[in-house]
């Protein structure tokens, strides 16, 4: 075998190599175009999903709300609805309050409240100003089970 014979030979494996060692300007480009595609079509839905989520959630505070509000009614004939009720300590009486902490729901996202006389109440949630909930509409819940987000029922 000749010497330029043997030169080529091991000059080709490592000229292979060296064109496969990286990714090229132009299919990173690409990638980053793709991936920004992908985020522009994916992020809003992402965010409608979040909305939804906590709307859910608070839907959900709101009839374990209502429910405390049954087992106060049971044990007193009278419902918790007096100024300050929503964050004072539960005591199953219509004197005590419904232990809200901070008057919020879990994640923040909804201010809660109560209005009503002894034999009523209604429980709104409130979405909380700089939230993606703002837009979002109250939800309500009254002592016949009536529910409603803005003008529509849940």
């Amino acid at each position: 075998m000749s010497t330029s014979a043997a030169t080529t030979m091991t000059m080709e494996p490592g000229i292979a190599r060296s064109r496969h060692r990286g990714f090229t300007l132009i299919e990173l480009l690409i990638a980053l175009a793709i991936v920004a595609i992908l985020v522009r079509i994916a992020f809003p839905s992402y965010q409608a999903y979040i909305v939804r989520s906590s709307r859910q959630a608070a839907q959900s505070e709101l009839v374990a709300l209502a429910n405390a509000q049954e087992r106060i009614f049971l044990n007193s004939n009278a419902y918790s609805v007096a100024s300050g009720s929503m964050t004072a300590a539960y005591t199953g009486q219509s004197g005590g309050g419904l232990g809200v902490t901070g008057g919020k729901s879990k994640d923040q996202r909804y201010t809660f409240s109560v209005a009503g006389t002894a034999t009523t109440f209604t429980l709104t949630a409130t979405p909380v100003t700089g939230t993606p909930q703002a837009g979002d509409g109250n939800l309500t819940i009254t002592e016949t089970g009536q529910r409603t987000w803005g003008s529509k029922t849940w």
